[in-house]
């Protein structure tokens, strides 16, 4: 299903400290974004924002999702409407396996019916020998005791599972070798095609060569200061954040240095 995602003049922060200054972003169906920047940018919240976290604050801008206003919605419910977030530091579930987790999740996607457990099974044994992930882990409980690179696959596991229309990828590439990156990366093109669309924040090139985005973002102190394509990587890779500073005549602050991570 066709979707558009439009946020314009976005505000917003975390314990009254604002940190969105006044961002605009359209993605589509069939597009990725890549969004690039240095640390204390706001690219993470920009994906809680977008995902809904209750414990940040939107103070001023509109999100819509087809015209429909997400900022009204809770996080469950644009779930529902196949917005997801692959975090940057996932959650362990004591006591909840992958299977039933990823069962229940599908069963609340599902429009109404019951859901067939042995096609279901079927299917996620499929998705995890495509991830290389090891059988047995259907019965793990959720990324309890998993390494940082197992996390990694298992957030694009419930990718492939839930076949969201967004996909928010909050540096899903942070920490992963090469071998594992490429095993994501596929993971994610996998699902490209006209009813997916993705954004995926990172502060490496390399992710990028492997997932080939539509279009490249800078965001700089909250706002979203260049776009362009493919190539604003490279030129971004060579010269720094410093190229960003001086071309856009950005002022830096004397305890930037000693900004949070967000």
């Amino acid at each position: 299903m066709a979707f558009h995602l439009q946020c314009r003049d976005l505000h917003a922060g975390i314990a009254g400290k604002a940190i969105l200054a006044g961002l605009t972003l359209d993605i589509k169906a069939g597009e990725i974004h890549a969004l690039m920047g240095p640390n204390g940018s706001g690219k993470s919240t920009l994906a809680n924002v977008l995902m809904g976290h209750p414990s940040y604050s939107v103070t001023g801008g509109t999100v819509t999702l087809d015209g429909d206003d997400d900022l009204a919605l809770s996080a469950s419910e644009r779930a529902l409407r196949g917005v997801f977030l692959a975090f940057q530091y996932p959650v362990e579930i004591a006591g909840v396996t992958v299977g039933k987790f990823l069962k229940r999740a599908l069963e609340l996607r599902q429009d109404k019916g019951k859901m067939n457990v042995t096609a279901y099974i079927k299917q996620l044994r499929e998705a995890m020998t495509f991830m290389e992930i090891d059988q047995q882990f259907i019965n793990r409980s959720l990324n309890e005791g998993f390494s940082g690179g197992e996390k990694k696959r298992m957030e694009v596991l419930q990718m492939l599972m839930l076949k969201p229309s967004l996909a928010i990828l909050d540096e899903t590439d942070s920490g992963l070798d090469i071998d594992a990156l490429k095993v994501v990366a596929k993971g994610v093109n996998h699902l490209r095609g006209p009813g997916f669309g993705a954004l995926i924040i990172t502060h490496y090139q390399r992710i990028l060569t492997q997932i080939v985005p539509d279009f490249v973002h800078i965001m700089y102190k909250g706002r979203i200061v260049t776009s362009g394509g493919r190539e604003l990587v490279e030129v971004l890779e060579s010269k720094g954040y410093d190229w960003v500073r001086e071309q856009y005549g950005i002022e830096e602050e004397a305890n930037e240095g000693a900004v949070a991570r967000h």
